[in-house]
């Protein structure tokens, strides 16, 4: 069941890495940075994500990153999910994601599981809202 709303950012695609993958043909190496919310502490993101494109059409990728709290908190995230390219050339993803921190603020995430939907436009920019999985 899906549960409070626990993030939320926006950012910027910074760089792509395009690989051959050989079960697929191509692989996308993704980074990007960003700033939002999580349980109410502001945060600087730092990110990348590799992607496939599956023989329907749609992609499966995987993620971690860097949170770093305005006040000094620290957390990483690892996720996995499935998306689509949009009409402008962009892409939707929806997954799980799971964030580890010693910070007193955010220690509460260490036993969450998250699910999101992030997104990329046409013109890189990036939003992700993040919900605790109850």
């Amino acid at each position: 069941m899906l549960g409070e709303k626990i993030g939320r950012s926006t950012g910027k695609v910074t760089g792509r890495r395009i690989l051959r993958d050989g079960a697929t043909g191509v692989k996308v190496e993704t980074s990007f940075d960003a700033s939002g919310t999580m349980l109410g502490v502001e945060y600087r993101e730092h990110g990348s994500y590799w992607s496939v494109m599956r023989a329907d059409g749609t992609i499966y990728g995987e993620g971690t990153g860097l949170l770093i709290g305005k006040t000094g908190e620290m957390a990483t995230w690892v996720g996995q999910g499935v998306g689509t390219i949009r009409k402008d050339g962009g892409v939707n993803f929806r997954g799980a994601v799971y964030v580890q921190s010693a910070s007193p603020k955010w220690t509460r995430l260490n036993t969450v599981a998250a699910i999101y939907e992030y997104s990329v436009d046409g013109k890189d920019k990036t939003k992700s809202d993040i919900w605790e999985w109850k």
